[in-house]
């Protein structure tokens, strides 16, 4: 909770309250607190008796889930694949738990997601920490003692952790390459001024889409030209950041000790997976140490908790629209709705039950991209571009007999007056209808609006033809009217509606 998120969180009718000097390492006194209508409780063992709902970051402990009631509700990181021990006891106690790290990533979570939240400060965090420990500039300079070259940077796994690294080291002038095995993140890595290291590897791989936007473990003969494209690189970089992680997995290996080995003294390894075991050979959990060719490896598990105040700013607005979420009403009541997707995902224990693992959720975190249609050889091409234009002729030669046999029918009712100036128009319209077909689609609305409105001065003609005493002749010039019509009110008002556009408001 800050200061900021108590206001809000008092507008949804929440009494808020908070353990004394929990915000001091995010800098955050108490009186910052009291001041925004906090009640400070002097210790923790107070506070799970006189709260209703508990926010936590980390997994509770023993003793912390030996004070749950039946009548609590938990919101916390809690780890429910490999704590089986804390869902007993939520279980046990009938406390409503709910596990912030299973919030599902689909856009109406995205507020809550507090996994994306901290993986974006590790991910920024990582670059920071590489860049103190580096020996050199990230961005190329031509100084007057001589030309510094800029610093390469590999990142490896394009997640939420990993986005934010190319962000970072891109805006710090590094030159970046980054690699992951969900081929469609490729756009979004080149869109950020990275390069994407491509493998020459011909099996398709699964979509992210499958996976809820996660990567999905990958066959050995993919991971086996994942390691020789890794060897080619090794030599250059300069600092590598590893943020591969597969949900309920211990992390794959991908930085190998041969790997380490091959990169130059002063180089920088950070990896942001060694809590579930590194995805580098050589990390060490929560230290940094130093190969023996001078190669520094960083295995911290506290990225956000190294940038404090804006790591509790982000949790504490996760939690913030969790609770929203959680009432509804803004009376200060939960309502726990076990058929919403977010709640239903996240919730872990629910009135006595374990509730995990969740069904999944019925939108997809992101959309499967589409399959790409194979390369056509030349003489395909020829041969469909011979095919269109055969099948354009018929098309036109279909509409002119059409046409013909039209005029021939009307010229049977119709006087020979009427006819010479009914060929006329009928001419004038075939040629504008091929000219206008010619245009772009882009430039139809701005062009044609006006140019509508303006053509729909032929509704004179067919005025003048209302009164002719030839019924064929009178039925004619009713539709030209009702046609002409459309197109200058038509007209009128999209150009009207696209000049708004421009206005301001």
């Amino acid at each position: 909770m800050t200061p900021n998120s108590a206001l809000q969180l008092q507008k949804l009718g929440h009494e808020c309250l908070i353990e004394a000097g929990a915000g001091v390492a995010a800098r955050y006194s108490d009186a910052d607190y009291e001041k925004a209508g906090v009640k400070v409780v002097k210790t923790a063992a107070a506070l799970w008796k006189e709260a209703d709902i508990i926010a936590k970051v980390r997994i509770p402990t023993e003793a912390e889930m030996k004070r749950l009631t039946k009548d609590k509700t938990l919101i916390s990181f809690f780890n429910p694949a490999g704590n089986d021990e804390g869902m007993e006891a939520a279980k046990a106690k009938g406390t409503n738990v709910i596990a912030m790290e299973m919030v599902p990533r689909i856009s109406r979570a995205q507020k809550m997601d507090a996994l994306s939240s901290m993986a974006n400060i590790a991910g920024y965090r990582a670059v920071i920490e590489a860049g103190n420990n580096f020996g050199r500039f990230f961005t190329g300079q031509i100084t007057a003692a001589g030309k510094v070259p800029p610093a390469k940077v590999l990142i490896v796994g394009a997640g939420v952790a990993g986005l934010a690294a190319i962000g970072a080291a891109t805006s710090l002038g590094a030159q970046v390459y980054a690699f992951d095995v969900r081929p469609e993140v490729a756009e979004q890595i080149e869109s950020m001024g990275a390069e994407f290291v491509y493998l020459d590897f011909t099996d398709e791989t699964q979509d992210g889409a499958a996976t809820g936007g996660y990567a999905a473990p990958s066959s050995p003969e993919f991971r086996e030209a994942q390691l020789a494209k890794f060897r080619e690189l090794a030599p250059d970089m300069d600092i590598v950041i590893c943020t591969a992680l597969i949900p309920g997995r211990d992390a794959p290996k991908l930085w190998l000790e041969d790997m380490v080995a091959m990169q130059k003294p002063g180089s920088v390894v950070v990896d942001l997976a060694a809590e579930r075991g590194g995805n580098c050979d050589l990390t060490v959990m929560d230290e940094k140490i130093e190969s023996k060719n001078g190669v520094t490896i960083i295995g911290y598990t506290d990225f956000p908790s190294r940038m404090a105040t804006q790591a509790s700013e982000l949790y504490a607005t996760n939690i913030r629209h969790m609770l929203s979420d959680l009432t509804p009403a803004k009376d200060g009541k939960i309502e726990h709705d076990m058929e919403d997707d977010v709640i239903r995902g996240a919730t872990v224990a629910f009135d006595g039950a374990i509730t995990f693992p969740p069904p999944p959720p019925k939108v997809k975190a992101i959309a499967a991209a589409k399959p790409k249609a194979p390369e056509k050889t030349p003489a395909e091409k020829a041969a469909a571009e011979a095919a269109a234009a055969r099948k354009a002729g018929r098309q036109q030669v279909t509409l002119l007999v059409l046409g013909g046999l039209l005029m021939a029918l009307i010229g049977m009712y119709a006087p020979a007056s009427f006819m010479q100036h009914f060929i006329v128009f009928a001419l004038a319209v075939f040629v504008g209808f091929q000219v206008i077909w010619g245009v772009a689609h882009a430039l139809h609305t701005p062009l044609m609006a006006v140019t509508n409105a303006i053509s729909g001065i032929i509704i004179l003609g067919a005025l003048l033809q209302l009164g002719s005493g030839n019924w064929v002749v009178t039925l004619l010039a009713g539709i030209s009217v009702l046609i002409a019509t459309i197109n200058v009110v038509g007209g009128f008002m999209v150009t009207r509606r696209m000049l708004q556009m421009f206005q301001k408001s």
